[in-house]
C-alpha cells in the first residue's frame, strides 16, 4: 500500500475493495465456521484500524482482480501507454539496440513490437523465462490442494465467530481457510491436502461450515505449493518480474507484494537509464535487491506452511475433544502460527545489503525475525517512516527521482550535492529539515534516499558527493 501511495493509487485501491479496514483485523482459529472458535489473532496483516507511526499506509486486504482493476485503470489513462488485452507475446528476439517481439491475438492475428527493454510480469506459465534461458529451481510441496470462489446468500447468518479476514477450519475432517471476499454474499475457500479429482467442492464446503448451507460455485482451482526462484532474473534487455521471477507459498500473503516491489525496484532504474542519468550498473543491481528478498519470503512462506488447519491436533474424533484439547490447541497455534500473520519484520524490515548500487549496506542477520520490525536508516533499508508537521508522510517528498534529507546545519554539504546531481543531469531534490529533529532522528544529517524509499547512503558529512551520486545511479566514474 505504500508503493501504491507512491504512484498515487492507494485511495482508489481502498475505494474498490470489497472489505474495508475496518470490517475486521483478525485471523480466527475454529472447529467448523458454526462450531467453537479455538483461538484469534489480531491486528493482522498490517490491518491497523487508525494511521500508526512506522508506516504512510495501513494494511489492505484485497482480491487480486480489484488490484488488477485499478492497474488497468491507471495503463489506460497514462499518456504514452497502450493496453492490448487478449494479446500474447509469441516471440522476442533481442538485437544490439532494442528487443523484437512478434505479438498474437485471440484469433492468431499477429503483429510486431519493438521495445528499449522488456519486463517478463507474464507469471510461471509465460514465455519470457524461456526465452531468456532462466530456470526455475527450488522445491514443490506434495499435498494438494483445492481454491473455491463461491456464492452463498445464507452463509454469514449461520456464522458463530465475529468477523474475521480468515477462518482457519481446524476439523480433522475438513481442514481448510475460508473467508468473505466481499460483504455480499461471495467467498473464498482453500480445501487443504485433498485430491481435487476425488471430491465434491460443495460437499467440502458444508463440512468447513458444519451447516447443509445453499452453495453456487464460481470457480475451482486445484494447485500445490511452490518454493521456486528463477536462477536468473536479467538477459541484457529483458528482465523477469513477480511470478515469472520466483513462486512462493501463499501462507504470509506475500507473493503479490513481493511482485510489486520487483516492479518498483525496476521500473525507477530503467526510467533513470531512459532518462540518461543512470548507467547500466543500475539495471544490474535489480536482480542483486531483489533475488535475495524471493528466496528470504519462499523461506517464510514455507515455514508458516510447515503447519497447517489439518496439523494442529491428531485426534480425528472431534466429538471427543475436551476443553484441555481446545486449549492444547490454542496454545499450539498461538505458537506456531504467530509469524504467518505478524510479518513486518519481513514486509518493511529487509534490505538491499548486496547492491553493487549501495556498497555500505551493513550485511543481513543470518536469523530474520520476521515478527519484529526495528526501523533503522542504514543504507540499504528501508527510509523510517516519519510523519511531517503538515500531516503529510516523508515518503510524499520521495517521488520518481532521489531526494536528500538534510539537516540545517548540513546546506553546505546539500548544496554540495544539488551542484553534482547538476552535472550529471541527475534529478535530486533536497528535503531540509528546519529543525534537524527529523534527520537527528535517524542518526546522522544527511541522507539519500532512493525513489523506491530505500537508502542509498548516509552521512554526517560530505566530501565526495560526486562519487557517491555515481554509485547510487550505476555510472560509477562518471559513465
Amino acid at each position: 500500500m505504500e508503493l501504491f501511495r507512491r504512484w498515487g493509487w492507494a485511495d482508489r485501491v481502498r475505494e474498490v475493495a470489497p472489505l474495508p479496514v475496518e470490517w475486521s483485523n483478525a485471523v480466527s482459529f475454529c472447529v467448523t465456521l458454526t462450531g467453537q472458535e479455538i483461538t484469534r489473532f489480531d491486528h493482522c496483516f498490517g490491518l491497523y484500524p487508525d494511521r500508526v507511526d512506522f508506516a504512510s499506509e495501513l494494511g489492505q486486504q484485497i482480491p487480486q482482480p480489484f488490484v488488477e482493476l485499478v492497474l488497468r485503470e491507471a495503463v489506460q489513462a497514462r499518456p504514452g501507454c497502450t493496453s492490448m488485452l487478449g494479446w500474447r507475446v509469441t516471440d522476442l528476439v533481442q538485437h544490439a539496440d532494442g528487443v523484437h517481439l512478434t505479438i498474437a491475438d485471440e484469433s492468431n492475428r499477429s503483429a510486431q513490437l519493438e521495445a528499449s527493454y522488456v519486463l517478463g510480469c507474464d507469471g510461471a506459465q509465460g514465455m519470457t523465462r524461456q526465452a531468456i534461458g532462466a530456470k526455475y529451481v527450488g522445491s514443490a510441496d506434495q499435498r494438494s490442494n483445492l481454491g473455491m470462489v463461491f456464492r452463498s446468500a445464507d452463509l454469514w447468518p449461520l456464522v458463530s465467530h465475529r468477523p474475521a479476514v480468515h477462518y482457519w477450519i481446524v476439523h480433522p475432517g475438513n481442514p481448510a481457510l475460508m473467508g468473505r471476499l466481499d460483504l455480499d454474499d461471495r467467498w473464498w475457500m482453500i480445501a487443504l491436502g485433498v485430491q481435487p479429482d476425488d471430491v465434491d467442492p460443495t460437499k467440502l464446503i458444508r463440512g468447513a461450515v458444519g451447516a447443509a448451507v445453499d452453495v453456487e460455485m464460481v470457480s475451482t482451482d486445484p494447485w500445490t505449493a511452490k518454493m521456486l526462484v528463477a536462477d536468473a532474473y536479467r538477459q541484457r534487455r529483458v528482465f523477469l518480474v513477480g511470478d515469472a521471477a520466483h513462486l512462493n507459498p501463499p501462507f504470509g500473503g506475500h507473493g503479490f507484494n513481493t511482485g510489486i516491489g520487483d516492479a518498483v525496484n525496476i521500473g525507477w532504474k530503467i526510467a533513470a537509464v531512459v532518462k540518461g542519468w543512470g548507467g547500466d550498473d543500475l539495471l544490474e543491481s535489480y536482480e542483486a535487491e531483489r533475488r535475495p528478498i524471493a528466496v528470504q519470503t519462499i523461506d517464510a512462506a514455507q515455514a508458516n506452511m510447515r503447519v497447517l488447519a489439518g496439523d494442529l491436533y491428531d485426534n480425528p474424533d472431534v466429538s471427543q475433544w475436551t476443553d484441555e484439547d481446545l486449549r492444547f490447541i490454542a496454545g499450539r497455534t498461538q505458537a506456531t502460527k504467530d509469524a504467518e500473520f505478524h510479518s513486518l519484520g519481513l514486509v518493511l524490515g529487509y534490505s538491499y545489503d548486496a547492491s553493487p548500487v549501495i556498497p555500505d549496506a551493513p550485511p543481513r542477520s543470518e536469523t530474520l525475525d520476521v515478527t519484529e520490525f526495528q526501523p533503522n536508516a542504514e543504507p540499504g533499508s528501508r527510509l523510517p517512516h516519519q510523519w511531517l508537521r503538515d500531516g503529510s508522510s516523508i515518503y510524499d517528498t520521495v517521488g520518481p527521482n532521489f531526494v536528500l534529507v538534510s539537516s540545517t546545519s548540513a546546506k553546505g554539504d546539500a548544496e554540495r550535492f544539488s551542484d553534482e546531481a547538476a552535472e550529471r543531469h541527475m534529478p535530486l531534490k533536497v528535503l531540509t529539515v528546519d529543525d534537524g529533529a527529523t534527520v537527528t532522528d535517524y542518526g546522522v544529517g544527511l541522507i539519500l534516499v532512493r525513489p523506491d524509499h530505500h537508502i542509498a547512503w548516509r552521512g554526517a558529512t560530505c566530501p565526495n558527493p560526486g562519487e557517491i551520486l555515481d554509485t547510487a545511479r550505476g555510472a560509477c566514474a562518471g559513465r
